[in-house]
């Protein structure tokens, strides 16, 4: 795909995103808010956060206890990871699946922006087997599809802190910013 065809996409994506967040009678931005909602707020698409890369599964797979925002905690299986590198330093993001039978990828993760540029607690990534792989089996990590948990946007939501094992050290400057709930 080439980066203008990309770009269109993903700000397509976010437009659909903010109809569903204003319209849609499922969106987590409460009624009473929607009124004053303007769309959510994205970094510019950055080819240079997107990769095409092996995910090393791992061999003896852990189940990982997460933490939610409302005091549970739920099983995860740390089913592999990505290695990528920003800024000339390879960094590895841990890929988690709720069940062994399940195709998507669970991605949370933290960075330097997080609590100040974007949400404090981090952000997410799903990754589809059917649409997140190349013709040659490689993922697409795109981080430019980063999003906000619906925690951030209502109360009656709860969501999953990000593992420390998955907390970047470098700023990721893609995908949604910070909601600011005024």
């Amino acid at each position: 795909m080439e980066i203008d065809e990309w770009k269109a996409q993903i700000e397509r994506e976010r437009k659909e995103k903010d109809r569903f967040f204003t319209e849609h009678r499922q969106s987590p931005i409460p009624l009473e808010d929607r009124a004053r909602f303007r769309g959510l707020d994205y970094y510019p698409p950055d080819p240079g956060y997107r990769f095409e890369i092996e995910l090393h599964e791992h061999g003896e797979k852990k189940t990982v206890r997460m933490a939610y925002t409302k005091g549970e905690e739920r099983d995860f299986i740390q089913w592999g990871e990505f290695r990528f590198r920003i800024g000339g330093e390879e960094y590895v993001l841990q890929a988690y699946k709720s069940d062994a039978e399940e195709e998507r990828l669970f991605i949370p993760f933290r960075d330097a922006t997080s609590g100040q540029e974007t949400y404090g607690a981090g952000r997410y990534l799903d990754l589809d087997s059917a649409r997140n792989r190349t013709a040659d089996g490689k993922w697409i990590l795109d981080l430019n599809r980063a999003y906000n948990p619906w925690c951030v946007y209502s109360e009656n939501y709860t969501c999953p802190f990000v593992p420390q094992e998955n907390w970047l050290k470098v700023p990721v400057r893609a995908g949604e910013k910070n909601y600011p709930k005024t």
